[in-house]
């Protein structure tokens, strides 16, 4: 039973103490009631440390859609993490889009130019998609979770102190209203006439203004106690500004690592493809002011000649071979899908025999392997001694 009249008249009291707030705040809305108002230097820390949250939530979400395009992606890996349970595996773009290259060259044939092609092109960007995931992971781990951190624990803190604080000042100032009022209602009962009723009512509201006197002195330590409090947090901000600029070096690191490694796997993917011939340029209309490759430009040798706009030189020792019709070993320097069945295909690095052909467009070459004949172009060939 005791427990009961406890519970009950600290319901009583919690609920007397909100309707004092809710009052005291209602008229300071309307402008019916004096506000004490935060010194400068804490209103300063307030609006820093709300700037700060607010822009660190902002970096935060477009740093996932930057990692994480797909926003049914980020849902389920949001629930998961609700879950505290792992997040399955999926395969990223680059990755399956890598997967399909690699099996539409495995179905083209990898002896062909093309499904070479697509297979070396798919391997790439398999590579591209692994450093994708280690971006992701490492951004993660060193730069989204930090910031999470702070919004769901660090401001969490202080955005309940602050409210405490808020809490703290509509009693002090409820406080400071009841003692205006029961000084007011002094000073009127001393001007009643009736000696009598002056003496009873002067008595009762001397009581009144004591006890208001008392509230506001226990209020008003309450108060700057609270507001201390909130002041040491809110200092703590430049901290927090410290930490996230160290965890931004380490965004910028793996975001620098990350395009590194896809230079580095494109260039070395543009290598192994080499460059392409005139009449793939042609195609996409890039037919003027092509430059070309050094392996290229090396293995013709001086003396010039033009090629479907493709600017290419024509070795001496070609022509030495068309003017004499006798056949010579050479190189092939890429690979070429053959047009029609007049024309031979080849394949990078392997060794055919060559010979010219009376009448022959003369950017083209009979070309030999084995019982598989037919023309091959010279800008593929290096005439081997």
């Amino acid at each position: 039973m005791n427990i009961m009249d406890f519970n009950v008249k600290k319901l009583a009291a919690d609920a007397g103490t909100f309707l004092s707030r809710a009052v005291q705040f209602t008229e300071e809305k309307l402008g019916q009631a004096e506000k004490t108002e935060l010194d400068a230097h804490l209103e300063n820390l307030l609006s820093k440390a709300e700037c700060t949250k607010i822009w660190t939530e902002k970096i935060m979400k477009q740093t996932e859609v930057l990692l994480q395009p797909n926003p049914n992606a980020r849902i389920e890996e949001f629930v998961y993490e609700k879950l505290d349970r792992k997040a399955p595996s999926r395969i990223n773009n680059p990755e399956l889009l890598g997967q399909y290259m690699i099996d539409a060259g495995t179905e083209f044939g990898p002896g062909t130019a093309y499904g070479n092609a697509l297979i070396k092109c798919g391997e790439t960007q398999k590579r591209i998609g692994t450093a994708d995931r280690e971006l992701i992971q490492t951004s993660a781990l060193n730069f989204l979770t930090p910031l999470r951190n702070f919004i769901e624990g660090d401001y969490r803190t202080i955005a309940k102190e602050r409210k405490l604080l808020q809490n703290k000042r509509l009693d002090l100032d409820a406080a400071k209203t009841r003692l205006k009022k029961a000084k007011a209602a002094e000073t009127k009962s001393s001007q009643l006439n009736s000696a009598r009723l002056e003496g009873e009512n002067t008595m009762i509201w001397a009581e009144e203004v004591t006890k208001s006197e008392q509230e506001l002195r226990i209020t008003q330590s309450e108060f700057d106690r609270q507001a201390e409090i909130t002041r040491l947090l809110l200092e703590g901000i430049s901290s927090t500004h410290a930490h996230h600029l160290r965890c931004l070096n380490d965004f910028v690191e793996a975001q620098m690592t990350y395009y590194a490694q896809c230079y580095q796997y494109m260039l070395d993917l543009q290598k192994q493809l080499g460059s392409f011939p005139s009449n793939y340029l042609s195609n996409n209309n890039q037919t003027s002011g092509t430059p070309v490759p050094y392996a290229l430009s090396s293995a013709i040798g001086p003396g010039l000649a033009s090629t479907g706009g493709l600017v290419i030189t024509c070795p001496s020792n070609i022509n030495d071979l068309k003017e004499t019709s006798s056949n010579r070993k050479a190189r092939v320097l890429y690979d070429y899908d053959a047009a029609n069945s007049t024309e031979l295909s080849l394949l990078a690095d392997e060794v055919i025999t060559v010979f010219s052909v009376v009448g022959m467009d003369s950017d083209w070459l009979m070309g030999e392997r084995g019982n598989q004949k037919g023309k091959v172009p010279i800008t593929y060939l290096e005439l081997l001694n």
